[in-house]
């Protein structure tokens, strides 16, 4: 950051009086700047003994297989942002049934919030951002292309729990060096 967006003066990185880390200042009106992990926010969805699945049409990881998810827009509670995603990635409505998992990913500024839900109707297709949407049989998934690690644990517990029919929330730190990247 270079300039404040309240006066448009330069910024430093400094410590503000009473803070305990570095923050961009401006040097003309003393605004903070703060800048905090993005939230991103999508669904599992479900239908019978399948699981929706968007291909994605965009950086990062294009071409690579993912749950419907994507940033969260102020005004917006998770579960509505991850709703909204399931319309834009996969034209696909669904009933949230619960909060089922939560990745803290600090290394990249990231958390990430997956609803569990059931598909309302079949008529489904790929928004802009999606280049496929299919429902998949677990033995079908194609395990080596998904985008992310988060997709990969969020569908490994499903399956696992699936066979119980107990889907528990679970949340992770991912945590990795930052030399090392999150894609699997």
């Amino acid at each position: 950051m270079k300039f404040c967006s309240q006066c448009g003066k330069d910024v430093a990185l400094t410590i503000p009086e009473g803070d305990d880390r570095e923050r961009h200042v401006c040097l003309h009106c003393s605004t903070i700047h703060y800048q905090n992990p993005r939230i991103i926010t999508g669904t599992l969805p479900i239908l019978e003994d399948r699981v929706l699945l968007c291909k994605r049409a965009i950086e990062p990881r294009h071409g690579f297989w993912t749950l419907p998810a994507g940033f969260m827009e102020n005004g917006e509670t998770t579960e509505q942002g991850a709703v909204r995603e399931t319309w834009e990635e996969a034209r696909a409505k669904i009933k949230v049934d619960a909060l089922y998992t939560l990745f803290n990913l600090p290394q990249i500024n990231q958390v990430y919030f997956f609803y569990r839900g059931t598909l309302t109707d079949i008529n489904f297709g790929p928004g802009p951002e999606s280049l496929e949407v299919e429902l998949f049989y677990e033995h079908e998934i194609p395990w080596q292309e998904l985008a992310f690690p988060v997709i990969t644990e969020t569908l490994q517990h499903y399956f696992a729990d699936r066979k119980e029919n107990n889907f528990p929330f679970r949340t992770k730190d991912l945590i990795r060096p930052l030399n090392k990247p999150l894609i699997s």
